[in-house]
């Protein structure tokens, strides 16, 4: 069983139809952590939601499109969604630990060795769950990593996880580029056939698509690191992906 897993959570599961966020489906995910751990799989999760928090805070409707307001909506969110995550790991006597990130972070190796060193003490002292974010309150076009999909591949690869799980409100890849047909159960090579499949975003608060998702499975890959994109609102969908159930579109792209 792999014992280190990166596990993206996009906004699209996290926030109700509302648009608030799903404080009933984060305390499923931190349920299903929480066991995960007393396996000994060592988990760091990679969380989006804050702006859509920001935007209940604010009581905002729609997602700005001016770069500053999505910056105050990170920055009003972001705890809330921390608080959200602290409360239901504290039922299982677990700390969360956040962790705000941009490219230029993870384009400095002194940065990234200070990132990889907290995270592997963290995750030592088995009590703590890593929590990431892009750091929405400061980053700009210069030093935005541009999504959380491929901000936990690169993830993935700096602390050498055995594997990277990306959440979001679909089963996998399908057959037909707009989501629907059957499940790829298993994808080997991401070429122009796969490429064609990829959609765009699935809502206004859901800023990745399919095609996010295919640049994280291969950034992942190229850090010998495996990919699963699977639906987060599937019921124990990590504890069976523990029990090797087959779930969801597994990119094994080595």
């Amino acid at each position: 069983m792999a014992k280190r897993w990166v596990i993206k959570l996009g906004s699209g599961l996290l926030t109700r139809k509302d648009g608030k966020v799903d404080r009933a489906q984060i305390a499923r995910i931190a349920n299903q952590v929480a066991a995960l751990t007393k396996r000994g799989i060592e988990v760091v999760l990679v969380s989006s939601g804050a702006v859509a928090a920001g935007m209940t805070a604010m009581k905002l409707n729609k997602r700005p499109r001016d770069a500053r307001e999505l910056q105050a909506c990170a920055t009003v969110g972001q705890p809330e969604l921390m608080s959200v995550y602290g409360k239901n790991f504290a039922k299982h006597r677990l700390l969360s630990a956040q962790m705000l990130l941009t490219y230029w972070d993870l384009d400095s190796r002194a940065c990234t060795r200070n990132a990889r060193a907290t995270l592997d003490l963290l995750l030592s002292r088995k009590k703590f769950i890593p929590i990431i974010n892009e750091n929405d309150a400061i980053a700009d076009e210069e030093i935005k990593v541009g999504d959380n999909d491929r901000l936990s591949a690169y993830v993935a690869t700096l602390i050498e996880a055995d594997l990277l799980i990306i959440l979001s409100g679909i089963d996998g890849l399908m057959t037909k580029a707009d989501g629907s047909g059957k499940l790829i159960p298993a994808v080997k090579k991401i070429d122009h056939s796969i490429r064609s499949l990829a959609g765009g975003a699935g809502s206004e608060r859901n800023v990745g698509g399919m095609i996010t998702k295919l640049q994280a499975a291969e950034i992942a890959a190229e850090g010998g690191v495996d990919t699963i994109i699977a639906n987060g609102r599937r019921k124990n969908v990590l504890l069976d992906l523990a029990a090797k159930k087959k779930i969801g579109t597994h990119f094994s792209l080595q």
